[in-house]
């Protein structure tokens, strides 16, 4: 596998967990139940614009020819700018990029906006929703970094032509495979880039036995080092289940030792997988403040100018303690099964149930309420509801009730 992290680890470089359960056709006295883990259901459900964030979905031209049409999600504050810009730049899955998720990196982008930043989020040629044709190189690091980033820069020169963007004001980050583009494109030299942040950069081959990706990533960093022209802030942690802190420790002495500026922040554990710390609510407190300085002493702004309301969590119903396995309405023995599973995932995390017996569960990544809903009602005729949220239990009879009368499905 082209590596950046397992489907059922990490969905679109988000840390996504789901499961489903379906009711069985079969006669009421019947108890089994069929579940799965719900992975094309939670990837393909569609992810409501965001309008706090004025999220919208545009098409960034790109390639020699600008003949490839980039999925670029845009988040900006209120107003008719010019902002200062973040581009955000995306991991890759295993399998076929077209495959792939559009991304959004939503703490990130309502950070940045907070501040009084656009954010672009562009999906690369031939993922997702963009058209062109992915490019691989296979061992040659430094040529896949290249690639993707010359994509990159095609929005680059986008953005600076806007009315609405400050094209002297850029800062470019990515995640993963993202960041290791976002660090090949600091090599480039391109005009109003003042900085680049590097989260868990790289690639990793696992299916070429030939291949010492290690290896091809240390020499790929020292070459963007040589040309590098921009500071850079380098976050890995200590239990990236991709690259180790001492893999970590060769990429960035190898980039300094080329000429590049880059300050590393290894952070030590974040949860399960310090991989995901980006696309994680939690993680927000662990790249923020340093980013902060890191933009301040590129002359970026860094004051909050924004106020954006955090979506109203749902209230705890006390209808029953959170570990009642028995107390959870409509499952089958497999479901509370899952119910007993889903309690020891982190949070955030959540639970949805129906009357026909349907269940599903999300953790991490972005919205898991939604995903939770979305993955139970894939399997069911009746309505989801919400059961339990992080460490709360939310529904009860007389919410259910309520819910059916006005018909919210939350």
């Amino acid at each position: 596998m082209c590596g950046i992290v397992p489907m059922l680890a990490l969905l679109a470089g988000l840390g996504l967990g789901f499961g489903a359960g379906v009711a069985a056709a079969a006669p009421a006295t019947a108890t089994a139940t069929v579940t799965a883990t719900a992975t094309v259901s939670a990837s393909t459900a569609p992810q409501p614009l965001d309008r706090a964030l004025h999220e919208q979905i545009i098409a960034i031209p790109a390639g020699p020819a600008l003949d490839v049409s980039l999925e670029t999600t845009v988040f900006k504050p209120d107003g008719p700018g010019p902002f200062p810009l973040l581009i955000i730049n995306h991991g890759k899955q295993g399998g076929d990029p077209h495959l792939q998720a559009r991304d959004r990196f939503v703490y990130m982008a309502s950070a940045f906006v907070r501040r009084g930043y656009a954010v672009l989020v562009p999906m690369r040629s031939g993922y997702a929703q963009s058209t062109g044709r992915y490019r691989d190189f296979g061992c040659d690091m430094g040529a896949n970094g290249e690639a993707q980033a010359a994509d990159i820069a095609d929005v680059i020169r986008y953005a600076r032509a806007q009315r609405w963007i400050d094209a002297d004001r850029i800062v470019v980050a990515g995640q993963s495979y993202g960041g290791l583009a976002s660090v090949a494109l600091a090599a480039r030299g391109m005009a109003g880039v003042r900085g680049v942040l590097n989260f868990a950069g790289g690639l990793r081959l696992d299916d070429d036995d030939d291949c010492d990706w290690q290896a091809a990533l240390v020499q790929a960093y020292a070459r963007y080092g040589a040309a590098a022209s921009v500071p850079s802030l380098w976050f890995y942690g200590a239990n990236d289940s991709y690259f180790s802190p001492a893999l970590a420790q060769r990429m960035w002495q190898a980039y300094q030792r080329g000429g590049g500026r880059a300050s590393l922040v290894a952070y030590g554990p974040f949860k399960r997988d310090a991989h995901v710390m980006l696309a994680s609510r939690d993680g927000v407190p662990v790249w923020l403040p340093r980013t902060e300085r890191f933009l301040r002493s590129i002359g970026m702004p860094t004051r909050v100018v924004n106020v954006i309301p955090e979506p109203p969590a749902p209230r705890a119903s006390h209808f029953a303690v959170l570990d009642d396995i028995n107390a959870v309405p409509y499952l089958s023995d497999s479901g509370r099964a899952a119910y007993r599973s889903f309690l020891q995932r982190g949070t955030p995390r959540a639970f949805a149930v129906s009357p026909s017996g349907a269940w599903g569960w999300a953790e991490e990544g972005e919205d898991p309420n939604r995903r939770a809903l979305d993955v139970c009602q894939d399997g069911s005729a009746q309505a989801c509801r919400l059961y339990s949220v992080d460490d709360s239990v939310v529904w009860s009879p007389q919410r259910e009730r309520k819910e059916m009368t006005s018909g919210r499905t939350e």
